[in-house]
């Protein structure tokens, strides 16, 4: 469970985070969205015991990083945007060294250390020096180190960064399996990483929450928006479009054939928009071309809500 309870954060003069509170609990993964300067980094810092809030407090699995630093980094594994690895060991004896850190009984080290080595697919590199290993496979180690001890608590603070498309696909796949299992606060500037990962979204913006809500809540809005393509002028339909009953908006958009109207129309969701448009328009001996929902993707979603 990750908990944040009303977390301010101010050097002099300057607000850093102004009251956030988020919670998330059980398996799954929470995408922390916002632009540079937002306070992202600020409250991953005092979530994982680096910094100390002006005023409120960070829970893991209910224990304070600060109050009680042993029990709450227990529960926590830290993927930082610069993986902290020591280039002159071997990732076996590294982390051999962070397993030892995070509490794993001497006896246990080597088993556990294989298996979180298979997990992140690095069992083929285990000798390898970390100083040696190609941008990916070091974005794998740091991954690897928060996985050591078995936490329940994922921190993972832009994963994919500076990786190529193949090593992007991959550290993704492995976020979304370990989600199954594991709380996980996942900070990334690519919105469509965090639209295909996540389960919910919180957006910061000048250090306050302007948005704490799940995918699904964002993928279904009041309104639907449907885009229709007919074989009929504009003349001849667009009249009509817009006195159906449920339309609330109804915008022309460029149509690249003549004789041929592409529209835009805002319904309420519980119209039924394409069972009317379908009647509507076969009545009128008009052939439908195209018909389908539009979807506000979380890049609108992201730029409606800074932008307010």
């Amino acid at each position: 469970m990750i908990e944040i309870q009303n977390v301010s954060k101010r050097y002099g003069s300057v607000r850093a985070l102004e009251d956030v509170s988020l919670r998330m609990e059980g398996s799954g993964v929470l995408g922390l969205l916002g632009q540079n300067g937002a306070g992202k980094t600020t409250l991953i810092n005092i979530l994982t015991g680096y910094l100390a809030p002006t005023s409120g407090r960070a829970l893991l699995d209910g224990h304070d990083p600060l109050m009680e630093p042993a029990e709450a980094k227990r529960r926590l594994g830290y993927l930082p945007e610069q993986p902290p690895l020591y280039d002159e060991m071997t990732v076996r004896e590294y982390l051999r060294f962070v397993a030892a850190l995070k509490g794993v009984t001497s006896r246990a080290i080597g088993a556990h250390v294989d298996e979180v080595m298979e997990l992140t697919g690095l069992t083929s590199m285990r000798n390898r020096l970390l100083g040696h290993l190609s941008k990916g496979f070091r974005q794998r180690a740091g991954m690897a180190q928060a996985l050591c001890g078995d936490p329940d608590v994922l921190v993972l603070d832009e994963p994919t960064v500076g990786l190529d498309p193949r090593q992007i696909t991959e550290i993704r796949a492995l976020i979304h399996t370990l989600g199954r299992d594991h709380t996980i606060l996942f900070s990334s500037h690519i919105l469509s990483e965090v639209q295909q990962l996540c389960d919910h979204v919180v957006i910061l913006d000048h250090g306050q929450v302007k948005l704490d809500a799940s995918l699904a809540q964002l993928s279904a809005p009041e309104d639907v928006t449907v885009l229709l393509t007919v074989d009929a002028p504009e003349a001849a339909v667009l009249g009509r479009l817009r006195q159906l009953e449920g339309v609330r908006r109804a915008t022309v958009q460029p149509c690249a054939q003549s004789g041929r109207t592409s529209v835009q129309l805002q319904f309420h969701r519980e119209m039924e928009p394409e069972r009317r448009l379908f009647a509507l328009l076969s009545g009128m001996n008009i052939p439908i071309l195209h018909l389908s929902r539009v979807g506000d993707s979380l890049e609108q979603v992201f730029l409606n809500v800074i932008s307010q």
